[in-house]
Order: structure tokens, then sequence, then C-alpha cells
């Protein structure tokens, strides 16, 4: 059952996925709303760019489910909650989640659930919720024939970056990503490393558990076109983007290029080219 959904997931073309998440609201960020404030509009335009999944909550997995028409994108379902991303954290952390996850995302049409897999400095309880919560979820996505989705998280400290920064050191990305396998996933979202062109050693960690790309923050066009040009040859299986879709201008378009890159195989320069002639 896994295998039909995993196919329902990625392109039959490329054998990639490109899974747009606009899943931020679950955080409690109000920096992280900016781009779907009007959720049910955000959707619709994502559905006409046909990416290959839209990443969601429960809450607002309705919204893309009730779209009709056989061609929408996958649901990868979020499946925890959490507090870690604000510049000010509060006095306790955690990672938490929903009840009932896989009974939930079936319920839903599913394609996929995914969950967090932090590692935050100095504070190994939230990784040990994190760990508690796969370990939870994993025999639930096995009976029931649901990919899992982990996405280990590498955080810089929060006293240093001042908020939400993600940490690219490969030595530190690698282990956790060799963690994620380790516990089970049939799919894994990890970071960018800081060097692009040593990408390929997080792939190899991994195993043959396809990786796709976190997009991280907002960056320009052109970086984030070059950027994911590099990850596709360094072998990843894909991208997971939000900010840099959903805080374009235009981001049907946006999602078009990077679609363009990732499964016809073009080249950023390209999708830029391709893309300036769209918006005139």
């Amino acid at each position: 059952m896994k295998e039909y959904r995993l196919k329902r997931l990625f392109n039959s073309k490329s054998n990639r996925c490109f899974d747009v998440a606009i899943d931020h609201g679950f955080f409690n960020e109000s920096s992280f709303l900016m781009g779907i404030e009007d959720i049910r509009n955000a959707i619709q335009k994502l559905v006409e760019a046909s990416p290959d999944a839209i990443q969601l909550t429960i809450g607002q997995a309705p919204h893309l489910q009730k779209i009709s028409g056989r061609a929408k994108p996958s649901l990868v379902l979020r499946t925890d909650v959490a507090n870690v991303y604000g510049k000010e954290l509060p006095r306790t952390l955690f990672s938490r989640m929903i009840e009932n996850p896989v009974e939930q995302a079936l319920q839903l049409d599913a394609t996929c659930v995914v969950v967090n897999l932090f590692q935050i400095p100095g504070e190994p309880e939230v990784t040990d919720q994190c760990i508690q919560n796969i370990l939870r979820i994993k025999p639930m996505c096995d009976r029931y024939g649901m990919p899992l989705m982990i996405e280990p998280l590498v955080f810089q400290s929060n006293k240093i970056a001042g908020g939400y920064m993600v940490d690219g050191d490969l030595q530190k990305i690698v282990p956790l990503v060799r963690q994620a396998a380790e516990l089970g996933a049939d799919i894994i979202k990890a970071d960018p490393t800081d060097d692009i062109s040593v990408y390929h050693k997080v792939i190899q960690i991994a195993g043959n558990i396809p990786v796709l790309v976190r997009g991280g923050g907002k960056v320009s066009d052109a970086e984030i076109l070059k950027k994911t040009e590099e990850l596709i040859k360094q072998g990843a299986a894909g991208i997971v983007y939000g900010r840099n879709i959903i805080q374009h201008s235009n981001p049907p378009k946006m999602t078009k290029a990077l679609m363009s890159i990732v499964h016809d195989g073009v080249t950023a320069e390209q999708a830029v080219k391709s893309f300036a002639k769209d918006s005139q």
C-alpha cells in the first residue's frame, strides 16, 4: 500500500517530488503567515500550478481535498505542532503529535505524513519528544500503508542566530539524517548544506531512502533556482519549499519554474529566462 501512495506522490516522468509546504500556521508565528493569510486562495493558486504535493495541517487540508478533479496535488499531512521557531523562545519547548495521526491522514486521503526530528542546542528534551513521536507513528504507518516522511532539522543556537535559523553544517546534518533513516523513514526531508557541492554525502548516508530538500528562508529568484539545480545534480529526489513559493509575488510561475528544474532537467539559467518571458 505504501508503494501505491508513493506513486501518487512522486512524478512519473522524473521519479522526483515537488512538495509545496504551507503548513506554517501550525507553529504560532506571525511572520510565517505572510502569503498564506487567505489559505484557500493560496491553495487554489498552487493547485493551478500543479506541484506534485501540498503540505498542510489537519485544519487546512480540507480546503485542498474539497477541490474537484483528479489532477490536483497529493496531500502531505503535517502531524506535529511545535513552539521552537520564535526569536524569543518560551520557557518550555515542545513538539506534540496530533491524536491518531494516521487515521486522520486516511480520513483526509493523504498520500504521506510528515513529522519533525529536531536537534536544538541545549534542548535534548525536544529531541526526545520528536523521537517518541516517530516511535509512536511508525508502526501505525506500517499497519495502514502510509508513507512516513521524517524531517531532521538542525538548529543554530537561538542566542547566536536571534531566531529560527537552520545549521547547514554537513557534520551535524549527516548523523541526524542517518538517525531518521534508522528510525524507519520512507522519505527524508533535509536541509541543504552550506556547501551545496557536498550534498551527495547527505544522499549517501540516507541509503536507499529518497531525500527531499527543504527550502529554508526566502531568497532571490536566481539564488533559489540555482540552488535547486545544484541539489538535483547532487542526487536529491526532490524539494519541499514553502516561503520561496508562497511569499513570492507570483507563486504559480515560481512553482512552474522550479518544476521545470526538478522534473524536466532544465538549468537555472533557462528557468530564469522562461520565468522572465512568462512574466512579460
